[in-house]
Parts: C-alpha cells; structure tokens; sequence
C-alpha cells in the first residue's frame, strides 16, 4: 500500500484515524544507528509499525525491529512522544492517519541484518552518512532526539 506523508501542509487530507505506533532508535557498538529504506515511499526510516492487540508498545517494538531488519532488541528506554497533528500519513486505501509514534531506545541482542517486505535496503548508519540520505523530517527529529540521549523524553 503506497503512502504519502504530509508535514504540515495546509492543502493536505483531512486526518480520519489514530493508530498507536511505534519507531525504535538502536545503536551498535560503533554509535551508528539502524535505519531501514521504505518500500512504501522510499524514505530512509527507523523500524517500527503498528501495535497489534495482545502485545505491549515495547513488544512491538523488538517485533517490529525484527521483521523489518532481521535484528533482535531490547528495549531500554523512551526517547520520546510524537503526536504532531500536522503530521498526517496519507494512505492508498483512503486511510488519513495523525501521527501518533512512541520512540523507543533499544540495544541490539542478535540476528542478522535482513530485508522484509516493508524494507528494501537496511543499514547501520553513521551520523555523517545521514544527510545524503531521504528522510522524512519528522524522522530526523527523532534521530536527533536519541543522539541526544534527553535525560526526559520529548513530549511533542
């Protein structure tokens, strides 16, 4: 399903739902951090999807991270709250969603990097490799925010 992503656009759809998401910031040994490429817009993105009933926002996370990367996480933290409601995510079907994305900070325990599905290239990024890349500004926000490693989560 194709996506659009509307960052406070006036012209932009009308959002028509609220999903409890979640983006997860990892790190390896090297401080470069885990992003994966799109399938659905080709943006550059950190893992993470929708909770499904019956798991935990941390379960989705380390499941998530997962199918999209191949690695396995731990949760260790919260970088931060992001429900900006001039972030609409516009879908193929008709779906208009409002931001709404718990981001995680999660070290990595395993696996093998791997593609999926909702991922056609994954990578461990340095910090200096990211402005060459697409990503989407509410996504640099939180990368940013988890570099910072905030003594308190953002609430935005």
């Amino acid at each position: 399903m194709a996506r659009i992503e509307h960052y406070h656009d006036p012209n932009a759809p009308k959002a028509n739902s609220i999903v409890v998401a979640v983006s997860v910031f990892v790190q390896d040994d090297r401080g470069r951090v885990l992003l994966i490429q799109r399938t659905d817009n080709g943006l550059w993105s950190l893992p993470g999807g929708g909770q499904e009933i019956g798991e935990t926002v941390a379960q989705t996370a380390v499941r998530e991270t997962r199918e999209e990367t191949g690695i396995e996480v731990e949760v260790t933290g919260l970088v931060g709250v992001y429900s900006d409601p001039g972030h609409v995510i516009e879908y193929s079907d008709g779906e208009v969603r409002q931001q709404f994305s718990l981001c995680f900070r999660a070290e990595p325990r395993g696996g093998v990097l791997a593609i999926s599905e909702e991922s056609s290239d994954v990578r461990w990024l340095s910090r200096d490799e990211l402005p060459d890349l697409a990503i989407h500004p509410s996504t640099l926000l939180r990368i940013g925010h988890g570099y910072e490693d905030r003594p308190q989560p953002y609430i935005g």
